[in-house]
């Protein structure tokens, strides 16, 4: 069952903690020893969203997609399966994001 809820980011900087917290706490890793990586997501070669993952022991990779314009992040583990959805009442700018 997926998670849900909703919460206010408003900074890139506050949607990137929210993002590596949530992925290191499914999995169990430390969020301050972790990178966090993230890629652009562009529509029509427009900025659109983010794809973060983080990696971890054993070729872990779990990963979130950040739908700027939808104001949700979907949350995936290592096999793919959605295990997350955040709805926002408040996120960044996405033009700030790609930046």
């Amino acid at each position: 069952m997926a998670e849900s809820s909703v919460v206010a980011l408003p900074t890139p900087e506050a949607l990137g903690r929210f993002v590596r917290d949530m992925l290191c706490s499914h999995d169990q890793l430390d969020p301050a020893q972790t990178p966090l990586y993230r890629a652009e997501v562009r529509r029509r070669g427009k900025p659109c969203g983010l794809i973060f993952h983080v990696e971890g022991p054993r070729m872990l990779k779990t990963s979130a997609v950040w739908a700027g314009e939808e104001h949700r992040i979907l949350f995936y583990d290592s096999a793919g399966e959605k295990f997350g959805e955040v709805k926002l009442s408040e996120s960044p700018a996405v033009e700030a994001i790609a930046a």
